[in-house]
């Protein structure tokens, strides 16, 4: 697992979202894996993309590194609609070659025809809820895990065969008290037990 693409996910937004806080998390992500031998490239969704471009890199990567910032409750619209693009060209190439059914085979269920079993990926997000939201049967996701809170990507993931990694999240970002530098120290953690074997 040496190739590693680094998508950053985010959208701008004046003086709410400029995505210093993203930029941030990139840098401590991109800094480990050089560090440790790893092979890096990048996409920004917020740019003007090759989609051909962007499905070589899903080819060539054995790690999809997909930093975001969670806009009401999912994706930034400009990070789904880079998902849309480049999923869908990958079709056949590398992302899925159908659905996975067959009609002569009913033992080949939904979802099951990815191209990207020897992929993994790790989703790296920034939130404005806390973390005592989730894990909560009281709290707002309704006893949902962060993971499980994030199902529709990881769905989509799992529907190209690619396996999940631990997932990193930094909460509360507005509250005004983070300390960026312990959590970039749980970042290099996370990344040490994804990446370091």
């Amino acid at each position: 697992m040496k190739n590693i693409l680094i998508i950053n996910g985010h959208q701008y937004y004046k003086d709410v979202a400029e995505g210093k806080l993203t930029q941030s998390v990139i840098d401590k992500a991109d800094d480990f894996f050089i560090k440790n031998g790893f092979i890096v490239k990048h996409s920004k969704v917020e740019s003007t993309y090759d989609i051909q471009e962007e499905v070589e890199k899903f080819k060539w990567a054995n790690c999809i590194y997909f930093q975001y910032p969670v806009y009401w409750m999912t994706l930034p619209w400009m990070a789904k609609k880079y998902v849309d693009e480049v999923f869908s060209a990958g079709v056949g190439k590398v992302t899925y070659a159908s659905d996975g059914r067959s009609s002569t085979d009913s033992s080949k269920k939904y979802g099951s025809g990815g191209l990207m079993s020897d992929k993994t990926y790790m989703l790296s997000l920034t939130y404005n809820c806390p973390v005592s939201e989730f894990d909560n049967k009281d709290g707002f996701f309704e006893g949902l895990s962060l993971d499980q809170s994030n199902y529709a990507v990881h769905k989509t993931f799992q529907f190209c065969g690619a396996k999940p990694l631990e997932t990193y999240a930094i909460h509360d970002i507005f509250k005004g008290d983070m300390n960026l530098k312990e959590e970039l120290a749980r970042l290099e953690l996370i990344l040490c037990k994804n990446f370091i074997k």
